[in-house]
């Protein structure tokens, strides 16, 4: 009965993400009349920073200065520039930090490679890790008794009385 409920659940929660529509807080004032222009300006604010909230895209930001960029965007469209002089421009104004995928360039080589150097070292620390702990580990292991050793050993539970005479092999290496 559990399995049947959460199975019905399951499939009215995938089949209520399937209808909600992606919120945008492109404002009806905002929404240029033609349709490939409002298209261009959509996918322009998609790749660009809002920079005050910093982890959306202006196309989903509510920020007043979202808003302000977000027009911003569709009055340069209307003045007719290609969208690549739209993000020239806002980068020129800005830097590259309004854009949400940074390129490789000499002034973020530091945010690009940091997750692979600390990746790199944390590798190398668990691999130094490691080979501590086998090393500890081999060290920490007791060492074979000698011939002599066994043999004394042998001798010591043989005289003590209900003590299990086992006899105690010698180490054949030694």
């Amino acid at each position: 009965m559990k399995a049947r409920l959460f199975a019905f659940l399951a499939l009215f929660m995938l089949a209520v993400s399937l209808f909600v529509a992606p919120a945008f807080a492109v404002q009806p004032d905002e929404i240029l009349p033609d349709a490939k222009l409002e298209q261009r300006a959509r996918k322009i604010s998609a790749d660009l920073r809002c920079l005050v909230c910093q982890n959306q895209s202006i196309d989903d930001s509510d920020a007043s200065l979202a808003k302000d960029l977000r027009i911003l965007v569709r009055e340069h469209l209307k003045a007719g520039e290609s969208d690549s002089a739209i993000r020239e421009f806002l980068v020129a104004r800005y830097g590259n930090f309004i854009l949400l995928k940074p390129p490789f360039a000499w002034d973020t080589w530091l945010l690009w490679l940091t997750p692979f150097a600390l990746l790199t070292l944390g590798a190398l620390a668990i691999w130094k890790s490691s080979r501590a702990k086998s090393a500890e580990a081999a060290e920490a292991a007791p060492a074979p008794l000698s011939k002599e050793e066994s043999e004394e050993l042998n001798a010591l539970l043989a005289a003590s009385p209900g003590v299990n005479t086992a006899v105690v092999p010698a180490d054949s290496d030694r």
